[in-house]
């Protein structure tokens, strides 16, 4: 199973950047995919979630009407659009396969950087 994070970086506040998740290894078109986040000195945190028809998706209300979930079930890619950002978005992003579609992911990728600071 790999899991790799692309797209992080360094943004001002109030811009837009756009992660994506490249899977294999396991069968993406069933598996609910979600992003979640750890920021320095901070717990894991769930940031979005989406079911494996791209049907039903969830967010923290902290990201809610300003990041977008999206999947490409052909192509085995989930992507997170994040705008308007903030300085309390800066963390390291992590893209997650939860097969069991419960909220507990089971594999995790390597974590993609973004810092949000002017």
């Amino acid at each position: 199973v790999q899991l790799v994070e692309s797209g992080g970086g360094l943004v001002q506040p109030g811009g837009s950047l756009r992660l994506s998740c490249a899977a294999s290894g396991f069968t993406f078109s069933s598996t609910t995919m979600g992003w979640l986040r750890q920021a320095p000195g901070k717990e894991r945190e769930f940031v979005a979630s989406i079911r494996w028809s791209g049907g039903n998706t969830n967010y923290a209300d902290s990201v809610k009407d300003r990041f977008t979930i999206s999947r490409d079930n052909a192509k085995n890619t989930v992507t997170l659009q994040m705008n308007s950002l903030k300085p309390e978005d800066t963390a390291v992003y992590y893209c997650a396969a939860d097969p069991w579609g419960a909220g507990l992911y089971k594999y995790w990728g390597q974590g993609t950087q973004v810092t949000v600071s002017s």
